[in-house]
């Protein structure tokens, strides 16, 4: 495949938020033209004045921004072009592929009715295909309002599908469709051949829920005289419970999962394992990797379901290999929200941060939870887990903890061997075994009984601040 022949697009519309749907499919369009070297193009479809809402365009392109995706030409902005749309229109209906409509709303909804009593098609009856240019010409002087619709052909329509193979439709199945409306506006089917012919569009990436559509749209292409695109319906994101993905189901809005603490990384392998195989049992890729290995061959039919706890364990896996600094940029913030820390002791004590994110970052699934387990390297001024306490906080706990807290403020070195050895040496002393100085100690210097290695979370806490923590610990289990 030529580099040159590639462009493709993803054309959300501002009716609602980006869904993970759409920024799949949006990934993958962008994987197949980065891989044969072609154009990744962004359109927004907005020419539905009723459902477009102005305010989300800007998130959408934040959406997209944010899983990770640039594109290489200037947005296009649907409602711009119309005027453009409605001279196609009307070179549809001046060669004969297309006839002026003047039905009422009121007269095809008792079309309809009268089909569903009878148990027939719901389609147009053709009724205006049948008017007279006298009878036309009368109407159209009288200003009756008209919509413009496309002549369907006899025969059947086919076309070869990258993911489905050859598909095939009776004409007799559909419709004369409406392509533009009584006030000129071109519609969704019309509206997409026109820019996708116009921006160049040479393989057509979406949902097969689009399937139905695109028998529609190479009718058009075809009425028009325009190259036809290669078409790839690709499979469908669905909920946990069978249904399709959607913004009007209240599915997540994409940005929700930045909220939610999901690298984006993460969002971006994840979304793209969701209907194509790498034809591996791997499943975490950079997205160089799989931009060089990403082949329309690979697509699957099948829908998929969107598993929200196989995201959150990518996400793990990407957290646990992100950079300690880029981690601590992502959680300072919540830091300061939470009170634990102020901006400014966070500037001016960033290796000790850096510290603190890399001794939690194995436990760690979402960059939120850094936050809750993090409280005890910022504050001293804990609670202590209750039934912790219960089980650890014995009157014996208390004299090996100011023996330990004794040996510990003694070391020349503190560090993590150092600190083993000692805890190990007084265990050995005293014929107990080493859990009997473990769980005490961290139930001392963290308030809580789980959590990073033991001399890792001492080291970074500094001798000081573990010491004083030890008797404060011992305070305490005098007074219970």
């Amino acid at each position: 495949m030529s580099a040159s022949e590639v462009r493709v697009r993803i054309a959300p519309s501002p009716s609602g938020y980006v869904h993970v749907g759409t920024a799949r499919t949006a990934i993958f369009n962008y994987l197949f033209a980065r891989h044969y070297g072609g154009k990744f193009l962004f359109r927004i479809e907005n020419t539905d004045k009723e459902r477009s809402k102005p305010e989300l365009i800007e998130a959408i392109i934040s959406a997209m921004k944010w899983v990770g995706l640039d594109w290489d030409e200037d947005i296009v902005y649907q409602s711009e072009r119309t005027e453009m749309h409605s001279d196609f229109a009307r070179r549809i209906l001046d060669t004969g592929y297309g006839y002026r409509c003047f039905c009422t709303r009121e007269q095809l909804d008792e079309d309809r009715a009268r089909a569903r009593e009878a148990k027939g098609p719901l389609r147009y009856n053709r009724r205006c295909l049948g008017l007279s240019r006298d009878e036309i010409d009368e109407k159209l002087a009288a200003d009756v309002p008209y919509a413009i619709r496309l002549k369907i052909p006899e025969g059947e329509t086919s076309f070869h599908d990258i993911v489905s193979g050859d598909l095939t439709r009776s004409n007799e199945e559909l419709e004369d469709f409406i392509i533009a409306r009584s006030d000129g506006t071109a519609t969704y089917n019309l509206a997409v051949v026109v820019d996708d012919h116009d921006m160049g569009i040479t393989h057509v990436i979406r949902g097969n829920d689009h399937i139905t559509n695109t028998f529609k749209q190479i009718l058009l292409y075809r009425a028009l005289d325009f190259k036809i695109p290669e078409f790839a319906h690709v499979p469908l994101i669905l909920r946990p419970d069978k249904r399709k993905v959607s913004k009007s189901r209240g599915d997540k809005d994409v940005l929700m999962y930045r909220e939610d603490g999901i690298l984006p990384e993460a969002m971006f392998n994840y979304l793209c394992l969701l209907g194509w195989s790498p034809k591996t049992d791997r499943e975490i890729y950079s997205r160089e990797e799989l931009t060089e290995i990403f082949k329309e061959a690979n697509f699957n039919a099948a829908n998929t379901i969107f598993d929200e706890e196989k995201l959150v364990a990518f996400n793990h896996d990407y957290i646990a290999a992100a950079s300690d600094h880029d981690l601590a940029a992502m959680v300072a913030p919540l830091l300061v929200e939470a009170g634990y820390t102020t901006k400014y002791w966070l500037e001016t004590r960033w290796e000790y941060l850096r510290s603190v994110i890399g001794l939690l970052k194995p436990r760690v699934k979402r960059i939120p939870e850094f936050v809750p387990q993090a409280e005890y390297f910022f504050t001293g001024d804990f609670d202590y887990d209750p039934e912790a306490v219960a089980k650890q906080f014995t009157p014996e706990a208390a004299g090996l903890l100011s023996e330990l807290a004794d040996r510990f403020e003694a070391l020349a070195d503190f560090d993590h061997d150092t600190l083993q050895d000692t805890l190990n040496a007084l265990a050995e002393e005293k014929d107990l075994k080493r859990a009997k100085l473990i769980h005490p100690a961290r139930l001392a210097v963290s308030g809580v009984s789980k959590g990073p290695s033991l001399y890792e979370m001492l080291v970074v806490l500094s001798k000081e601040t573990v010491v004083k923590r030890m008797r404060r610990a011992v305070e305490y289990i005098g007074k219970m």
